[in-house]
């Protein structure tokens, strides 16, 4: 655990050997906060990030030689490299807040005239100039989104998209093309918080499935996160957060409160639960390796861990009964 940040964890088997390409956002560089993280994070991985040039057409170019010259595992780009990697095609992509209507958004948002860096550049640079002319280059250079896409391609592609995001909101036309759109909690720009309880956990299920692993699957009945009056109960998201390193994580409901459900774990737990949901009547036909359930409802084929029960009262105690498994 990082000392200083509280919310940063490494993962030195997370991506291990693998290359990851980040692509910056507008007026940003390869020296940004969001490298640091990454190599923080994932220790064991070799993360390329170059500085994007002004001209989109450049940066593209530059980025397709980077892509063929690296053949990276996993690109992911935030903003307006959300909005280059979407196009790079052929590779796992995460695109996060991609300003996919870039030429769009710089007008929308005042970005013309002198603009600064945010963050050093390797060639010292620090600040340009963007006219109309560099607004209409953006334009035209969005417009090549979704070309090209094959049925594969379409898997390999996940967007977050801030749910606080008042720069950019093109969800709608991403999901219009790609099935894997997630919310997630957060603003335009990525924070420590963002990154790691949203980004990450795309990162694994990227890796898990690069490397055909399995995990053991545990189960959650939504009655055990919750209280009488529907709010989170003391240290269940911290569990969740842990159990997710080493586990596959699904939440079971009843099929009648999907639409409550649903908006409860988008709210309360938010990435992890995408996908992750299943609606049934029938708990006993589970097939894993661990339920955590407040009730008992018959037979499970899966060990049952009876969250409130002298065992298992609070979820602290869940989370010490797996710290002692070690991944089990």
């Amino acid at each position: 655990m990082n000392t200083e940040n509280p919310y940063i964890k490494q993962f030195p088997d997370l991506m291990a050997g693998k290359t990851i390409l980040y692509v910056h956002g507008f007026a940003s560089s390869g020296q940004s906060g969001t490298v640091k993280r990454l190599r923080e994070v994932m220790p064991q991985a070799k993360v390329v990030a170059p500085d994007i040039p002004i001209h989109p057409q450049e940066g593209i170019a530059l980025l397709q030689q980077v892509c063929q010259e690296e053949q990276p595992d996993l690109i992911i780009g935030t903003s307006m490299g959300g909005m280059y990697a979407e196009q790079l095609r052929g590779f796992y992509r995460i695109c996060v807040n991609p300003a996919l209507e870039m030429g769009e958004t710089m007008r929308t948002h005042g970005m013309t005239g002198t603009q600064q860096f945010q963050n050093p550049r390797l060639d010292g640079i620090q600040e340009f100039y963007v006219d109309k002319a560099l607004v209409k280059e953006y334009k035209e250079q969005s417009e090549h989104r979704f070309e090209g896409l094959t049925d594969d391609d379409r898997l390999r592609v996940y967007g977050l998209f801030g749910d606080e995001d008042t720069t950019v909101n093109t969800y709608d036309l991403f999901h219009s093309v790609y099935p894997q759109a997630i919310h997630f909690h957060g603003e335009h720009r990525m924070n420590d918080q963002s990154f790691m309880h949203s980004v990450v956990p795309v990162i694994r299920w990227i890796d898990d499935l690069q490397e055909h692993r399995q995990r053991p699957i545990i189960y959650i009945g939504i009655e055990s996160l919750m209280d009488d009056y529907r709010k989170p109960v003391s240290s269940m998201i911290k569990a969740i957060r842990l159990l997710i390193e080493h586990y596959q994580v699904y939440f079971v409901a009843p099929a009648s409160a999907y639409v409550p459900t649903a908006q409860w774990l988008t709210e309360h737990v938010g990435v992890p639960a995408w996908h992750h949901t299943v609606y049934t009547y029938r708990r006993d036909l589970l097939y894993g390796d661990y339920l955590i359930a407040k009730e008992k409802e018959g037979d499970t084929m899966a060990t049952l861990l009876e969250y409130g029960s002298d065992t298992f009262k609070t979820w602290e105690d869940i989370i010490e009964y797996f710290s002692r498994l070690g991944g089990q």
